[in-house]
């Protein structure tokens, strides 16, 4: 029987109203990731317009808060969903990160889904060209 594997973190307290907005920001972000790569390309899209360029700082604050709320998020296999949720709760303060959609480059195949800003990988123990980009909505 196999379990499920969640990433190592701090266990760390979210403030009630950071919590509330994280909350709302996963429950999207896991709607969001049942749907296809083309609407949700086009939603974030439509959702950056407006939002200022995250620091590295604003977005792992972000991802943290993620991380800190949803043992989904925190899993290895919830990149999709942290990615987004990540993204979300950062348009929510103002700011937009970029969100990626890559493979690995070496073989065998492996799908990622990653944040970043200011062109550094937000959050992820990979080195900079471990991912081929696929996707970005910057």
């Amino acid at each position: 029987m196999s379990m499920p594997e969640a990433v190592f973190y701090q266990p760390r307290s979210v403030p009630f109203p950071r919590r509330i907005l994280t909350y709302l920001a996963v429950g999207v972000a896991r709607l969001l990731a049942t749907r296809s790569p083309r609407r949700i390309r086009m939603v974030l899209g439509r959702l950056r317009r407006g939002a200022t360029p995250a620091t590295v700082e604003q977005a792992k604050a972000a991802r943290d808060d993620v991380v800190a709320v949803s043992l989904h998020c925190a899993a290895r296999e919830g990149c999709v969903a942290r990615s987004l949720a990540t993204v979300l709760l950062c348009r929510l303060r103002g700011q937009w990160p970029t969100w990626c959609v890559g493979a690995r480059v070496v073989p065998p195949f492996a799908a990622h889904a990653w944040v970043e800003a200011e062109g550094v990988m937000v959050g992820e123990d990979y080195p900079p060209d471990y991912f081929r980009t696929l996707v970005t909505v910057r």
